[in-house]
């Protein structure tokens, strides 16, 4: 029970460090496997595949924006939109390898949401931003167990 909870947290945490409010689940991940109470292998994946899920999200609100404007989004949500356009500007100059690094604090959750103001392909989104949330997870777990 206690290894289920613990992956629930996990997901919680990787859920909504993904999504465009300020959270972080690194010290949760971090935590867990120093705590030794769930399987590794377990904890990576919950945690790659929630916060990936949380950048998902993003990804739709950005559709929403795209198909209907800003309005549709409550006013704390809806963003500046100068910083809309530099964000544009940047995934259009950049293109799809930018979602490799959609794991970056500061930039990463509003690069999703962009993602999904220019229409970019869902299947193609997830896949790239799976593989960069993976491998964030992945060099915490590698770093955790080289100091273990």
């Amino acid at each position: 029970m206690e290894s289920i909870m613990s992956l629930a947290g996990m997901a919680s945490a990787a859920f909504l460090a993904a999504t465009l409010l300020p959270a972080q689940s690194e010290a949760v991940f971090v935590g867990l496997l120093a705590a030794r109470s769930v399987d590794p292998l377990a904890l990576f994946l919950t945690a790659s595949l929630a916060n990936t899920a949380g950048s998902f999200l993003n990804w739709w609100l950005g559709r929403l924006v795209a198909r209907h404007g800003v309005d549709r989004l409550p006013t704390r949500l809806r963003p500046a939109p100068a910083s809309l356009a530099r964000a544009q500007a940047f995934f259009a100059r950049f293109g799809w390898p930018s979602l490799l690094l959609s794991w970056l604090p500061l930039v990463g959750d509003p690069l999703t949401f962009v993602a999904g103001t220019l229409n970019y392909p869902a299947g193609r989104f997830i896949i790239l931003v799976l593989l960069g949330k993976a491998g964030r997870y992945g060099a915490l777990w590698a770093g955790w167990l080289s100091l273990a």
